[in-house]
């Protein structure tokens, strides 16, 4: 699912008052945080994640693969928070704009 530009607007005020409700730690993307990110994207479909370290590319290359395993769309990046977005095809909560 690729998201057009006025979605992702409309998903960025969405996310806007969000907190984090995952942390991503030191030892990066393990199985018990790609547990947690698939009941979050399951409950809440738009969630907020905070990446730890200095690292730039390391910090990209860990948020690539939170993506890559949830199937999850990145709505949003700005320094350690990122944006995630994964529609609920069951129980849908969100309706995008067209």
């Amino acid at each position: 699912m690729t998201l057009s530009s006025s979605q992702i607007r409309y998903l960025r005020g969405l996310a806007h008052p969000l907190k984090p409700v995952l942390l991503l730690g030191g030892k990066g993307a393990t199985a018990g945080v790609l547990k947690e990110l698939e009941q979050a994207l399951d409950d809440h479909e738009l969630v907020k994640v905070r990446l730890t370290g200095d690292d730039r590319a390391a910090r990209a290359a860990e948020l690539d693969k939170l993506v890559e395993s949830s199937r999850a769309e990145t709505v949003q990046t700005i320094g350690h928070i990122a944006v995630l977005y994964r529609r609920n095809d069951d129980r849908p909560r969100i309706a995008l704009p067209g």
